[in-house]
């Protein structure tokens, strides 16, 4: 499976915003090969705003690739599912106001698109309800192996700002994935910088960012992101025998 992770678009009818994600969105359907799928881990909107997601919605509709999402901190979960409304299996109506969490088969393996948000808070929590579909999900899942996406990195990325609203719960994800073998890789975002380390045992691999760029605690510069910094796009190769190659690029 040839999978395309882009992450925190924050579209707020900024011409910046906008420019970037349709930039994006051209790249990838300018691919030689369309990918199975494209991964969006949250931060869609900036302000949580419907007219966000009827933005979010006609880009993410020109892709030539089936594009599947997850909310961050900044979405809503009500507008979320009012104008994306997020299908696939163990989808929530559109009306509900808890997590929204939902399964994709994707060429061979499972998304499993989980909702790590806190309403009006900035940190990450999956929470019981997540957790007990997460694990009730791999079960039922056997040997196809499945791929967790949610927002807040569980693990740190050594920054100091990142790090102090990431996964609060780590600690539960981690036991639940103990002795679960199909799972190769965790996918996340929120952090605005491509980054790669691991997780209970996996590959944890973290989308660029779209709308800007996070700057390193030892690289220059005044502002806390850069927002000239092309966006990024990060490729996920992942193969029967569980191998996860991730290549990071740049969008020109």
């Amino acid at each position: 499976m040839l999978l395309a992770h882009i992450s925190d678009l924050h579209l707020d009818g900024t011409e910046h915003a906008t420019e970037r994600a349709a930039r994006v969105v051209a790249y990838l359907n300018g691919l030689s090969r369309r990918p199975d799928a494209v991964l969006v881990t949250g931060d869609i909107a900036d302000h949580g705003a419907p007219e966000e997601y009827a933005e979010a919605a006609r880009l993410l509709g020109t892709l030539a690739a089936p594009a599947f999402t997850c909310p961050g901190n900044h979405d809503d979960r009500a507008a979320y599912r009012e104008v994306l409304r997020p299908g696939g299996e163990g989808a929530t109506t559109p009306e509900g106001t808890g997590p929204v969490n939902r399964s994709h088969r994707v060429a061979g393996h499972a998304l499993l698109l989980c909702d790590s948000t806190i309403p009006g808070e900035d940190a990450g929590l999956l929470g019981d309800e997540t957790l007990d579909w997460l694990a009730r999900t791999l079960d039922e899942l056997g040997d196809t192996p499945a791929i967790p996406a949610f927002h807040h990195p569980p693990a740190l990325l050594h920054h100091p700002y990142v790090d102090s609203m990431n996964l609060t719960d780590a600690d539960r994800l981690a036991d639940l994935l103990e002795g679960r073998t199909n799972v190769p890789a965790i996918l996340t975002g929120h952090a605005h910088t491509p980054a790669a380390t691991t997780f209970a045992g996996r590959p944890l691999l973290v989308a660029p960012g779209v709308v800007s760029t996070l700057r390193l605690p030892w690289e220059s510069g005044d502002s806390l992101t850069d927002r000239v910094a092309p966006p990024g796009v990060a490729f996920h190769v992942l193969t029967g025998d569980g191998r996860v190659t991730t290549h990071f690029r740049v969008v020109p």
